[in-house]
């Protein structure tokens, strides 16, 4: 069973290992040189690993103390025959201890592998780490799949019971119950963009398959409002009657975008009191002419890439974009979205903890109704080290989506749509992810990086395991008799249901939902 424990505070002293320690109980630590490219001290402490196999997932964890510091961004790397992969990070304390989650797939199997320490801190070299409980465990990938099955059956499934009766209340035995699911409650979808519009093949396939959706770049700053003052909406709002009209949950995207590369030049020329009233202004006129509409807001893409609006504003700044945008929609959840806190614990910008720390920040701040944004433009996933990091995202208790998932395009379409599925399967069976959006909105000229089908509307191998999980996660036509107690049960994805019973020659129609609860749902029908 996979262990989904996690921590986020630093503790005088250190929780058990995991797994009882795994292939490292009673394992020694040595003493290696320290990486040349780091700025690790000269010696670094490592385990020793032989004859990992191929395919073989691992999920390793360890607390993590320093000394030399007050505080240091730690790494954990697997130096393999092959290459170096980052499989986790932490940032450690002096006088306390932090927990370190993650894992790796070793690709081709190796005689001796390295797992080395390192901290990543470019002002202080004389820095020694102590590593205890540190807990390396193994999975086949059918116990890892297996795992995800479970953690489907608890969060994304819920038991019903039919009671089927007659007007007077008698129990009516070999009633014929036929239930069918019409809609599904997890948000799953793809970005959009202006392309849809007028193009019923698109909109056809689309509506199709899909509950979710994200304009592409419509509602970004650039595209509504190029020149000062010029706001146009004309584009959006044609779109957002589309996803209106098919009963489509719609993200909003975005409201800020920290990379000035793609701020409006008129904004980046701006500075002071004239860029901050051009910013409430931009909140004022998006959020008025689209309350109440978009299920949540990316308010600040980006922001721990890049830092336009706090180095003109303040460090201030982006609780202010926060506070503005939520007193004017306050029914909307306002996430933070950025790349490579899933994808890949390699960008020192971006790790699980610098995630963390910003979202503490803005909660002092007064921050409310937010959410995790994770965009998931992934190059070969790596399944443990996502699990590890959405369990320490979990423990803050707030809504997590993965907003714009894609394989790069480096690889070729049948290596895109192997990859697409392990992290599709990998988020729908994370308990707390709450939507997936993937980046596929399709141009003329392709999409970002993945497309799902051909300009034809042709499903490509990446769109055919999208159709392939849509029915796996669906619930399919259920249909039985009713028991000596006039009852019929069955375990079915959360969502709406039709139900329609026939006793005799009388026959009762209805719907029913299931929510999200660890409790059985039951539902009379009365013929």
């Amino acid at each position: 069973m996979y262990d989904s424990s996690a921590y986020t505070e630093c503790k005088a002293r250190p929780e058990a290992a995991l797994y009882n320690g795994g292939v490292l109980k009673n394992k020694a630590l040595i003493l290696t040189h320290g990486r040349s490219n780091t700025a690790s001290a000269t010696y670094t402490p490592t385990f020793v690993l032989h004859n990992l196999t191929a395919g073989t997932l691992f999920t390793f964890s360890t607390w993590v103390k320093i000394k030399g510091s007050e505080s240091a961004p730690i790494r954990v790397t697997l130096a393999s025959e092959d290459e170096d992969e980052c499989v986790g990070t932490v940032v450690a304390k002096r006088g306390c201890w932090s927990f370190l989650k993650g894992g790796f797939v070793i690709p081709t199997s190796s005689n001796i592998s390295h797992l080395y320490f390192e901290h990543q801190s470019a002002e202080e070299r004389n820095i020694s780490i102590v590593i205890a409980s540190t807990s390396l465990q193994p999975f086949t990938y059918q116990q890892w799949e297996a795992n995800r099955q479970l953690r489907i059956n608890a969060a994304r499934k819920r038991v019903v019971t039919i009671h089927v009766s007659d007007k007077e209340g008698n129990r009516l035995e070999g009633a014929v119950v036929q239930v069918q699911q019409i809609s599904q409650d997890f948000p799953f979808g793809s970005a959009i963009a202006n392309t849809i519009l007028g193009n019923l093949p698109y909109q056809n396939w689309f509506v199709k398959r899909f509950n979710a959706a994200v304009f592409e770049n419509e509602l970004k700053w650039n595209a509504t409002e190029p020149e000062q003052g010029k706001a146009n909406y004309t584009i959006p709002n044609q779109m957002l009657e589309f996803v209106r009209a098919n009963q489509i949950t719609a993200r909003g995207h975005n409201i800020f975008w920290e990379n000035p590369k793609f701020t409006p030049l008129w904004v980046r020329n701006l500075t002071g009191p004239e860029l901050q009233a051009a910013v409430d202004s931009r909140i004022q006129s998006l959020m008025n002419n689209y309350k109440d509409e978009f299920v949540n807001w990316d308010v600040n893409n980006e922001m721990l890439h890049f830092d336009f609006y706090e180095q003109r504003l303040g460090p201030n700044a982006t609780l202010h974009l926060f506070q503005k945008a939520h007193q004017s929609d306050p029914l909307a959840t306002l996430f933070m979205n950025e790349y490579n806190v899933v994808e890949t614990c390699a960008d020192s910008n971006s790790t699980v903890d610098a995630y963390i720390s910003r979202i503490r920040q803005l909660k002092l701040g007064g921050v409310s109704m937010d959410g995790i944004g994770l965009q998931g433009h992934f190059s070969r996933p790596n399944p443990p080290l996502m699990r590890a990091i959405l369990d320490k995202l979990a423990t803050l208790h707030l809504p997590i989506w993965l907003t714009e998932v894609d394989i790069k395009s480096n690889f070729d379409t049948e290596t895109q749509a192997l990859y697409l599925e392990e992290v599709l399967r990998e988020g729908f069976s994370h308990t707390s992810v709450n939507g997936i959006i993937m980046w596929s909105a399709i141009h003329s000229n392709g999409c970002f990086r993945m497309c799902l089908t051909d300009n034809n509307f042709r499903n490509l191998p990446a769109g055919n395991v999208v159709d392939k999980l849509l029915m796996e996660w669906k619930t399919g036509l259920m249909k039985g008799l009713s028991d000596e107690r006039g009852s019929y049960s069955f375990n079915g994805f959360l969502g709406e249901y039709m139900v329609i019973v026939e006793y005799g020659n009388r026959t009762a129609t209805s719907t029913f939902s299931l929510n999200r609860d660890a409790e059985t749902r039951h539902f009379s029908i009365q013929l």
